[in-house]
């Protein structure tokens, strides 16, 4: 009967989901508590004047300039996440999305050139340990699946003159776009002026440094592309491979 319940009520989230018959229900009792006080967490944004009802926040999340994010339904930020909207445009993020702990979405620490925006599509997963820049940009698309110690730095800082410090000749910004149903995997590194075209996989622990087409296997450091995507068999191997 619990089980029952608690997979109905998950179904409104996603429709195909169904319990490992191996679960008992003293787990499943756990995991609604555990849940329960994620949503209750959420409460609080009422006194900042924001309220959804299907915001789920592990404990020690953080926000600075809330007002200037705008949450999806149906998204968990897990334990310890912070997010910091310092940015001409919000962060935003879409339906049923997930953060794993400890991640940052950070437009901006800069109060003299504030950044521009992070903006996450709908049904993306992200892992633990994310580090996200908006500065320049940063667009994820959606549908798109991420693993651990993520990171994404839409921003350079000049080096030209010999003369001078580094800290003070400025910065260049251009943005990162990170295209639909994408598969990047643990430690993945995307630098600034990166596109990342639809239906691409990049390997573990890559550092990407240049834009590549849609349908690109891609790995290395610096990243290459490693092979040409073009039926979803193929995607669905190329998956398997990495």
């Amino acid at each position: 009967m619990i089980k029952k319940l608690i997979t109905k009520l998950i179904r409104k989230k996603n429709p195909d989901f169904a319990f490992d018959e191996k679960l008992d229900n003293r787990l499943l009792v756990h995991f609604s508590i555990q849940k329960l006080f994620s949503i209750m967490r959420s409460w609080r944004l009422i006194l900042s004047g924001k309220f959804i009802y299907s915001l789920f926040l592990g404990k020690g999340v953080r926000f600075f300039n809330l007002k200037n994010i705008k949450f999806g339904k149906w998204v968990r930020l897990e334990d310890h996440v912070f997010l910091s909207a310092l940015g001409n445009a919000p962060i935003e993020i879409g339906n049923k999305v997930r953060i794993g702990a400890f991640s940052r979405l950070i437009i901006s620490t800069s109060f003299n050139n504030i950044g521009k925006y992070i903006k996450i599509g709908n049904n993306v997963g992200i892992g633990e340990f994310a580090y996200l820049g908006g500065a320049g940009g940063l667009e994820i698309g959606d549908d798109c699946i991420i693993g651990q110690y993520f990171s994404c730095h839409p921003e350079n800082h000049q080096f030209c003159d010999p003369e001078k410090l580094i800290r003070l000749q400025g910065v260049t910004r251009k943005g990162i776009k990170i295209g639909n149903n994408c598969w990047i995997g643990a430690k993945v590194t995307i630098l600034d002026g990166v596109s990342i075209g639809t239906n691409c996989v990049i390997a573990a622990g890559a550092v990407v440094t240049k834009s590549v087409p849609e349908g690109s296997l891609i790995g290395g450091v610096p990243a290459r592309i490693l092979k040409t995507i073009n039926k979803k068999e193929e995607i669905l191997s190329a998956i398997k491979a990495v």
